[in-house]
């Protein structure tokens, strides 16, 4: 399982400016971090796992995006060509990302997974901003510039908000 020091060593190696939170409480789920952080909920990128219907096969999907603005589970249907999306077990999620189920990281995602990002979090964060976001872990959380995160994560940009 992923958690904070896989993440730290793994920006390291990229020499990406970070720090890895130590959290006053522990996190039930990544939609914890502005509570306990005490910073606004648009600056916390979370990490939701859907399972999608595809031609009667069922893959997951990881969506990144601010905790603020959840995703439209028809906007990723659309996106993925689904016939169906729903939430992720906790067995799927944890077996499909690496991390545990309510506190997965935009990094070190694995490669055979399919994932978006929200076009909203792009658009609607100064590239210079700091975010937070979970580690795996419940008691850490990790800090670093948008610009980095966007620049390191290996995810589709879509539009995952709206009427449709």
């Amino acid at each position: 399982m992923q958690d904070a020091l896989a993440i730290h060593r793994w920006l390291l190696a990229h020499q990406i400016h970070h720090e890895i939170v130590r959290l006053p409480r522990a996190l039930a789920s990544a939609a914890d971090l502005p509570r306990v952080l005490g910073v606004p909920a648009r600056a916390c990128v979370g990490v939701n796992v859907f399972e999608a219907t595809l031609r009667s096969a069922r893959e997951p999907v990881a969506v990144i995006g601010s905790i603020a603005m959840p995703p439209r589970l028809s906007r990723i249907a659309e996106a993925m060509g689904a016939e169906r999306v729903r939430p992720a077990t906790d067995f799927l999620i944890n077996s499909s990302t690496d991390y545990a189920a309510g506190l997965v990281g935009p990094l070190l995602l694995p490669d055979r997974l399919n994932v978006l990002i929200d076009q909203r979090l792009i658009d609607g964060l100064d590239p210079d901003e700091l975010v937070h976001t979970a580690t795996g872990e419940r008691r850490t959380a990790l800090r670093l510039r948008a610009v980095h995160l966007f620049a390191l994560v290996v995810a589709k940009p879509v539009e995952l908000g709206g009427h449709s």
